[in-house]
C-alpha cells in the first residue's frame, strides 16, 4: 500500500510514468521476498520449498517477513514458529467446560496442550471483508483460521474463496449466528449441519471445527455437532482489538497453546481497521515472546 499510495501523490502528468515505474519495482521487491521464503502464501509452501530443510525455509521466511514488517509497520518481525508436531496432541475439554455424558462428544477448549511458545489466531463471523487484511496476512505469512458464519458472508462468498486460496483453513460458525442454548436440538443441528453443507458446497471441504456463536453451548449442542462431522470445538483464551487485548485467564497473560480470537470487523464497529487490530494482536504476542502457529497442524 505504501507504493499505491505513492502512485495516487504522483498523478501529475510529469510524475505519473516515474510513479509507475517505482511500483512496479516496489511489487517486484515484494514478489520476490516472498519467493525467497519459500512460502507464497501461509500454508501453502511452493513445491521448491518444500525440499528445503526446515530451518532454511524459516531463515528464508524471516527475511521476508522482516520486509514485510517494515512496510505494514509492525513494531517487531513475527517469531517463527516451530515445525509442526508430527503426531497432534491429544485435545481434551477443558475443566469446567464439560456436559452430561460429554466423552464421547467433541472436546471443547480453549488452549491447546504443546510446551512451545505458540499461539493460535482465529477470526470470527466474516462481516467485514478488507482485502487488506488478505494482502497482510500473506505478505507476513501469518497462518489464521476463519470461523464463518453464512448471515455475514453470504453478500461476498468470493471474499472467502480467495481467502482459502491463500491458505486459509475456513470453518464453522452456524449459518445466522443465533444463542445455541435457546435453541431446540433440531434448530440447533439445522444451524451447523446446514453450514457445514454451505461451506462444503462453495469452498469444497466440510469443516471439522466449529465454534458455537458468543462460545455458548449446551449438550444438545455438541451432539448436533458431532453429528455434522464436527471433531472439536476450539473457544479462546484472550480476544484482539485495534487498541487492545483482554483475556480470560486471571493473569491476563498468554500461555502455550493459547487460542486467540478476533473479528472479521472495521471502522464501523471499532476503532480501527482489520490491519490495526493485527498490528495489536503481533505487538502482544511477539513482545511476549510467542510465535503464532496453524491451529490445524495441532487440531
Amino acid at each position: 500500500m505504501a507504493f499505491l499510495g505513492s502512485a495516487c501523490a504522483a498523478e501529475k502528468p510529469d510524475g505519473r510514468e516515474a510513479a509507475g515505474r517505482a511500483a512496479e519495482r516496489s511489487e517486484a521487491a515484494g514478489k520476490a521476498a516472498a519467493g525467497a521464503a519459500g512460502k507464497a502464501e501461509p500454508g501453502a509452501p511452493g513445491r521448491a520449498a518444500e525440499r528445503l530443510p526446515f530451518a532454511e525455509r524459516v531463515k528464508r521466511q524471516q527475511a521476508a517477513r522482516a520486509v514485510a514488517a517494515r512496510k505494514w509497520r509492525l513494531d517487531k518481525v513475527p517469531l517463527p514458529a516451530p515445525e509442526p508436531p508430527a503426531e497432534k496432541p491429544e485435545i481434551t475439554t477443558r475443566d469446567g467446560f464439560e456436559v452430561e455424558d460429554g466423552d464421547e462428544l467433541p472436546p471443547v477448549f480453549t488452549t491447546v496442550p504443546v510446551e512451545e511458545n505458540v499461539v493460535f489466531l482465529t477470526i470470527d463471523d466474516g462481516s467485514e471483508k478488507d482485502p487488506e487484511l488478505l494482502r497482510m496476512m500473506s505478505d507476513l505469512q501469518i497462518p489464521y483460521s476463519s470461523f464463518l458464519s453464512d448471515y455475514v458472508i453470504n453478500d461476498n462468498y468470493g471474499y472467502f474463496r480467495e481467502m482459502r486460496d491463500r491458505g486459509v483453513t475456513l470453518h464453522n460458525h452456524t449459518l445466522n449466528h443465533r444463542y445455541m442454548p435457546g435453541l431446540s436440538y433440531a434448530e440447533q443441528k439445522k444451524e451447523i449441519c446446514g453450514q457445514q453443507e454451505n461451506l462444503e458446497r462453495l469452498y469444497g471441504k466440510r469443516p471439522q471445527l466449529f465454534r458455537p456463536p458468543y462460545g455458548n453451548y449446551n449438550r444438545d449442542t455438541l451432539v448436533a455437532a458431532k453429528a455434522c462431522g464436527v471433531r472439536a470445538v476450539p473457544l479462546w483464551a484472550a480476544e484482539g482489538f485495534p487498541d487492545r487485548m483482554e483475556w480470560r485467564e486471571w493473569d491476563k497473560d498468554l500461555h502455550p497453546g493459547d487460542i486467540i480470537l478476533t473479528h472479521f470487523r472495521g471502522p464501523g464497529d471499532w476503532e480501527g481497521t482489520m490491519p490495526d487490530m493485527i498490528r495489536q494482536v503481533m505487538k502482544v504476542v511477539t513482545e511476549k515472546g510467542y510465535a503464532i502457529a496453524r491451529l490445524e497442524d495441532y487440531v
